[in-house]
């Protein structure tokens, strides 16, 4: 059984809008399923359909088995939804907010206290216990919000762009977190997120959708195999040089792709013939450069790829 299939799903608004059109999506049960796409794609869309807020136009979506339609109740028995806002009361405990949850989702008061204190434990919240909910950071703030939603032990849980405006280091803190609700309590995870790198760091699928509609779905690395491209890396001791280079390849139509700090990148189809072209290129100009590579496309080179071949209409 799979933990969501979404078949053929429509959503019109009152307004004339397609949010969705013709949705195909099936979530593996205790995967982690991120689904990224353009502002606009119908990711928000999607997400309060899934989660029971917003009624469908057409299709046919299964949860757990169960008809979202027909049996919308006891779908919620089974899920759970952190928005992108953060839903605790900063007037309330740590435990206090803990215990509101398991009361709200009607858990039995000795089972609530072990899923508290296990989720406390596991989510490294224990040292936060002595302070006020107010005073604490962002990340903690999610931390604790993410925890709360765990205390009904949902079989899926959906989180809605979890780690937005947080740092570096308080984002991975929080992707050990979703990696420890999937393995230790065997949650299906479903996110949608801005951040590339963090579907390619924690998903087991992940879909690519634009207007409605899905464009590609699969494991992060069959995602990168299917661009069917090499890229060359070129990196440069300077920014100036890196620049001028960047210019002088876009000028001869030689596959430049794009360029950062000290470094370009060009697309490659024949790699071992077009890497001895470029080394040539190099060598013959006298630009001065570190170091030359052939590295595997990125997801954020798929994501672009995707987006911009759906464009053409040749996906859609």
């Amino acid at each position: 059984m799979k933990a969501i299939e979404i078949d053929s799903l429509v959503k019109k608004y009152k307004n004339g809008v397609l949010a969705l059109n013709g949705l195909n999506i099936e979530v593996e049960q205790g995967e982690i399923f991120s689904l990224l796409g353009p502002n606009g794609a119908g990711k928000s869309s999607l997400l309060n359909i899934l989660s029971t807020y917003y009624v469908m136009t057409s299709g046919d979506v299964k949860i757990l088995g169960r008809n979202l339609i027909s049996d919308a109740q006891k779908i919620r028995r089974e899920i759970a939804c952190v928005a992108q806002r953060i839903s605790i009361d900063e007037h309330l405990s740590l435990l206090d907010n803990m215990w509101f949850q398991s009361r709200l989702y009607g858990v039995e008061k000795h089972l609530a206290k072990e899923r508290i204190d296990s989720l406390i434990s596991s989510f490294g919240l224990k040292n936060y216990l002595q302070y006020p909910v107010l005073s604490y950071s962002g990340g903690i703030k999610r931390r604790l919000d993410i925890a709360m939603n765990m205390v009904s032990m949902p079989k899926i849980l959906f989180l809605d762009e979890p780690t937005v405006g947080m740092d570096v280091e308080s984002r991975k803190m929080l992707w050990d977190m979703i990696r420890k609700i999937k393995t230790q309590y065997g949650t299906t995870i479903f996110l949608t997120t801005h951040y590339l790198e963090e579907a390619d760091q924690l998903s087991d699928t992940i879909c690519i959708m634009k207007n409605g509609k899905e464009i590609i779905q699969g494991p992060p690395q069959s995602l990168k195999a299917y661009t069917n491209q090499n890229i060359v890396k070129i990196r440069f001791n300077d920014e100036n040089t890196c620049k001028k280079t960047f210019a002088f390849f876009k000028s001869k139509n030689l596959g430049i792709y794009k360029r950062e700090k000290f470094e370009i990148y060009l697309k490659v189809n024949e790699k071992v013939k077009e890497f001895q072209k470029i080394n040539k290129i190099l060598l013959e100009e006298n630009i001065v450069f570190s170091a030359v590579e052939i590295v595997e496309p990125s997801l954020e080179d798929v994501f672009l790829s995707m987006i911009e071949t759906s464009k053409e209409g040749a996906l859609l």
